[in-house]
């Protein structure tokens, strides 16, 4: 099976110069949690729902946050991405990208194509979700 057959798309992706405000915004609303830093339909990192919180003062949204709590809000993606990801082609098979999630420390892969674009996402959670639904497929048709 090929990467693009289960990779997420199209990809969300935000700027170098955009906030951890705009991220947040994102993935309050999304049900993801990675999205692509993307400049000029070049990729230049990888920022996940872990970094932000990470990075963004626990008091956000509460009664007790400061003005300096506020402030984290403001810091550049550029100043807390992973930078220069692991990507795969899109024609890789996913025993690469399984391979990939077991040698590096990563929890999705960038898709690009043949340009070095990026076209898609996968994360281990779309690799068992796929095993899952041909599992149940399976099942099924043996009853």
């Amino acid at each position: 099976m090929l990467v693009e057959q289960i990779m997420s798309k199209p990809v969300v992706s935000v700027t170098l110069g955009d906030t951890l405000r705009t991220v947040k915004q994102i993935f309050e609303n999304a049900k993801f949690h990675h999205l692509l830093v993307v400049e000029k339909g070049k990729l230049y990192g990888v920022i996940s729902d872990r970094d932000l919180l990470k990075s963004i003062s626990p008091f956000i949204d509460t009664l007790q946050a400061t003005a300096h709590d506020k402030f984290t809000l403001n810091i550049k993606v550029h100043q807390i991405m992973h930078r220069k990801p692991i990507t795969l082609k899109h024609s890789a098979d996913v025993y690469e990208a399984i391979s990939l999630f077991n040698q590096h420390n990563i929890s999705c892969i960038p898709v690009v194509n043949e340009k070095g674009v990026p076209i898609g996402i996968i994360s281990w959670r779309d690799i068992l979700r796929t095993i899952e639904t041909n599992h149940k497929k399976k099942l099924s048709q043996t009853k």
